[in-house]
């Protein structure tokens, strides 16, 4: 039984645990950290359990999560082995079993359907997303969901398995206790039940679909041309066209699912990719060229995994799996794997890179779906990973949490005018937009405007005592980056990254600029965070544009009516609209005005268009 806490003091813990250490044997095993509850909360494999298991209380070397590892562990227990061998595949079978806190997390998907042959008198092959038939044989799970349609459609086409679900016994079948169904008389099944199919022959067609799910299609085919020929030969044409069109099915689908030479057999391809949470590992196991099992699964980490350590993990969870004993494994890297175990290839061209190319491209895509599914639940995920890689693109010293961006726009320096859009985690701010009118520059001068509101704008946020933003960004290059660092640096001494997003000759984004002198920024343009970037910029320019399309059409609105004392907006407006121009207005007789905006104002506008003595006095 584990010690207790209770039973033991924090003073001799210490030298109860190191006694333990002390006196494991230097062979191979795996051992088993437990808590004060006699829970296990860690499980690992050793070459020498003496020296692995001593490692962890070495102070010097411990990782901050393998300390706090240890300072759960209250009692060490553990199994030994023959070989290296036996301890890997007994600590992947302990971890599966016991689910330990600190062990990786097998992140399955179990709704990933595979193909079931039941173990009946007349076996049944159908699709499931469960393994609980008793005696059934399991093929798959099939990430890949069209493969395994395409397998079962393959058996289905060549040898009619029953389709049907009833339970068909032996003694069911030689009493005659069934009849033909509709599949039969469509030519879905060759009705075994009332024996038109003799039991032989429809197991043969089984075993023949076990080998075609188990990847040996090429041996079918071979067998299917020598029994073709021997039928032709014997000159029976009809039965050998039929196996001329079962060959024919079969090489389509080799020539659909072969991927690289023949020569490629019984081969396992692994393949990994990983973030600061998770790793995520491919496996594709090649079977005469052709790709015959396809899975791409995930591990959580807990402590501080490496990539070399999760892959050996995956490689003896799949194959174990799988029940693959591929001789050879072809990995991105060497892996820590018995000597005896498989052996490893790092291939530097020709087809074995491309199958580790092909596994590295499923992992990536399987990589992205699930961080897609993870943010569609989640969409404050997106942002903060977005935001992350900003931070470690630009290396800014914080999150980009408030980034604030600036344009100018004017049409030869007139309605000069400035915008400044906010983003919060990369989200519009619009209650903090500001607009601003150029007060201290004439003529078409960007540079110089954009001083000017940059002064404005920082001054203004430093005496409200207002929080700062994380990052600026300049819709322009390396000009408007150094007319801002001028003002926020060295005129108001404030430390706020500045990048700049340049523009092609046709205005659209071309790069990104970051540092003091810019350099510009490796983005690919087809990369989310560099569209994401085009669309914050596209924003502040909308919003600038926008303001200053007012201000111009405000000041083309402007007449000779704004300067009458009297005439306010609405009474200008129904001038305007019922005469059309201030000409017309001018031109309107007395009785027409006053018909419109009363005698009041009808004689305000005589008066100011028409100050002559004709204007009527007695009115």
């Amino acid at each position: 039984m584990p010690t207790s806490s209770k039973q033991i003091s924090a003073e001799s813990l210490e030298q109860y645990l190191k006694g333990i250490v002390l006196n494991l044997p230097d062979c191979p095993g795996c051992y088993q950290y437990l808590d004060d509850e006699g829970t296990i909360i860690y499980v690992g494999k050793a070459k020498n359990l003496k020296r692995r298991v001593s490692s962890y209380f070495n102070k010097d070397q411990q990782s901050n999560k393998t300390r706090l590892l240890v300072s759960k562990i209250r009692d060490i227990k553990y199994i030994v082995v023959n070989t290296e061998e036996d301890a890997l595949l007994l600590e992947n079978n302990l971890i599966k079993r016991y689910k330990p806190r600190y062990n990786v997390l097998l992140k399955d998907d179990k709704t990933y359907p595979s193909i079931a042959i039941t173990n009946e008198y007349l076996p049944r092959i159908f699709k499931t997303r469960q393994r609980h038939l008793k005696g059934a044989t399991y093929f798959g799970p099939y990430s890949h969901v069209p493969t395994m349609y395409a397998l079962l459609d393959l058996c289905k086409e060549l040898y009619h398995p029953r389709p049907c679900h009833m339970p068909l016994t032996q003694a069911g079948v030689e009493s005659g206790k069934y009849e033909v169904c509709l599949d039969y008389h469509i030519h879905n099944c060759a009705a075994p039940c009332v024996n038109k199919q003799s039991h032989k022959d429809y197991i043969d067609k089984i075993n023949a679909c076990r080998r075609i799910l188990s990847g040996n299609t090429s041996d079918v085919a071979r067998e299917i041309k020598a029994r073709m020929m021997t039928l032709a030969e014997a000159m029976r044409f009809e039965e050998a066209a039929e196996l001329k069109r079962q060959l024919d099915l079969i090489e389509h689908f080799r020539a659909k699912s072969e991927i690289v030479s023949q020569a490629l057999h019984n081969i396992d391809v692994f393949n990994i990719d990983s973030d600061d949470k998770s790793s995520y590992i491919n496996y594709l196991h090649i079977n005469e060229g052709c790709i015959n099992q396809a899975f791409t699964f995930e591990y959580k980490k807990r402590l501080d995994e490496t990539e070399e350590e999760l892959l050996a993990l995956g490689i003896v969870e799949m194959r174990q799996r799988y029940q693959s004993k591929a001789k050879e494994i072809i990995v991105p890297f060497l892996v820590e794997l018995p000597e005896d175990y498989a052996k490893q290839t790092i291939p530097l061209k020709g087809e074995k890179k491309k199958l580790l190319e092909l596994s590295h491209l499923n992992v990536k895509q399987y990589k992205f779906d699930r961080l897609k599914q993870a943010e569609k639940l989640n969409p404050e995920q997106k942002s903060v990973r977005l935001m992350k890689e900003i931070q470690t693109t630009l290396g800014l010293p914080t999150l980009p949490y408030r980034v604030e961006l600036f344009d100018n726009s004017n049409i030869q320096g007139e309605d000069a005018v400035a915008a400044c859009v906010v983003f919060e985690k990369l989200k519009p701010a619009k209650k903090d937009y500001r607009k601003y009118l150029i007060k201290t520059v004439s003529g078409p001068d960007d540079y110089a405007s954009m001083t000017e509101v940059v002064r404005r704008r920082y001054r203004r946020l430093v005496e409200e005592d207002v929080p700062l933003p994380n990052l600026i960004i300049a819709d322009g290059g390396k000009g408007q980056m150094e007319v801002i660092r001028r003002v926020v640096e060295d005129e108001l001494h404030l430390q706020i990254p500045i990048a700049g997003l340049a523009k092609d000759g046709r205005h659209r984004t071309r790069e990104l600029l970051y540092g003091h002198p810019p350099l510009t920024v490796g983005l690919k343009p087809e990369s989310e965070l560099f569209r994401l970037l085009t669309r914050m910029q596209d924003e502040v320019h909308r919003f600038a544009i926008t303001f200053h399309r007012d201000k111009r059409s405000k000041r083309q609105t402007q007449s000779e009516l704004d300067s009458i004392a009297g005439i306010g907006p609405k009474t200008k407006e129904t001038l305007l609209k019922k005469l059309g121009s201030v000409k017309k207005i001018k031109e309107a007789e007395f009785e027409a005005l006053a018909a419109l905006v009363g005698a009041s104002k009808a004689r305000t506008l005589i008066s100011h268009f028409h100050p002559t003595p004709s204007t009527p006095q007695d009115l």
